[in-house]
């Protein structure tokens, strides 16, 4: 193999044994795989990859990488700070039940899997940070890198103000479902802020991507990222069905208020058939 193909795969590896450790957080519980565990992964290959490859930095990839440990850390803070709720403790409890009847080599599947993904979905940065192609300092940026950007940091603050929101209505409203603020807009405004934001990250790398092998790591990622939000939701609306359904002003929501994409009249998920638990 080229040389300069093998040193991606090598940063690659890197960066799965950066998620391997820390997701090894699931080991003590499962959910910390896909919590903890996709939040802190993040974290360590935006400050473990520009360290290693500070040759390659440019104020672009800076910028993305900057942005992705935001992110990393914004997810990881909050939650953290959920697991102090009692709601969210019994909630916890019953994972951990459903959790102890799954195998260990089960569980060191899902810990593979899920810190492949995490090095999929990074894989954008790394090609950028190798490629060193990006816009130099002081030169003027590429339109993918400005829009990628531009979708990251919109993604980040959507994300941010929705979970904000969704927080204070709940204190201030506990029994009842969240339609105010961005929810008035579309339903999952928190999995649109994540999409946002992943399709981002990738879109800032669309002039480095090199072999066909990149792409396909990327898109991997990035395409498996959405199929999870979508799934997310549809699980979100089932939960919420049973636990509003009955109340008219719900199914008012619902037929009104669209899923995930505003403006878009997808009003329900039910009907597709995804579902990656």
């Amino acid at each position: 193999m080229d040389p300069a193909q093998a040193a991606p795969l090598v940063y690659m590896g890197l960066n799965l044994v950066l998620a391997l450790v820390v997701s090894a957080v699931g080991f003590t519980r499962v959910v910390y795989f896909v919590s903890i565990g996709y939040a802190f992964s993040i974290v360590a290959m935006s400050l473990v990859d520009p360290a290693l490859l500070w040759s390659g930095v440019t104020w672009v990839s800076a910028l993305q990488c900057g942005l992705m440990l935001l992110w990393g850390l914004r997810l990881g803070v909050f939650l953290v700070r959920r697991e102090l709720r009692p709601s969210y403790r019994a909630y916890l409890a019953s994972t951990d039940e459903s959790a102890a009847k799954l195998s260990w080599p089960v569980k060191g599947g899902i810990w593979l899997g899920v810190s492949l993904l995490y090095t999929l979905m990074f894989s954008p940065c790394l090609f950028l940070l190798l490629s060193g192609a990006g816009a130099g300092a002081g030169a003027t940026a590429t339109v993918p890198e400005l829009v990628g950007l531009g979708l990251m940091a919109a993604g980040l603050l959507l994300e941010t103000v929705a979970d904000g929101q969704k927080s204070a209505f709940k204190a201030a409203a506990p029994d009842r479902f969240c339609d105010a603020g961005l929810y008035r807009w579309v339903r999952c405004p928190n999995y649109l802020g994540e999409i946002t934001f992943w399709v981002g990250v990738w879109a800032v790398a669309l002039s480095v991507y090199g072999p066909a092998w990149q792409w396909i790591a990327s898109l991997t990622g990035l395409s498996l990222l959405v199929m999870i939000m979508l799934s997310s939701a549809r699980r979100l609306e089932a939960t919420q069905g049973e636990r509003y359904g009955e109340l008219p002003e719900y199914q008012e929501y619902i037929r009104t208020v669209p899923v995930l994409f505003p403006w878009v009249p997808l009003y329900t998920l039910r009907r597709v058939p995804l579902d990656l638990r």
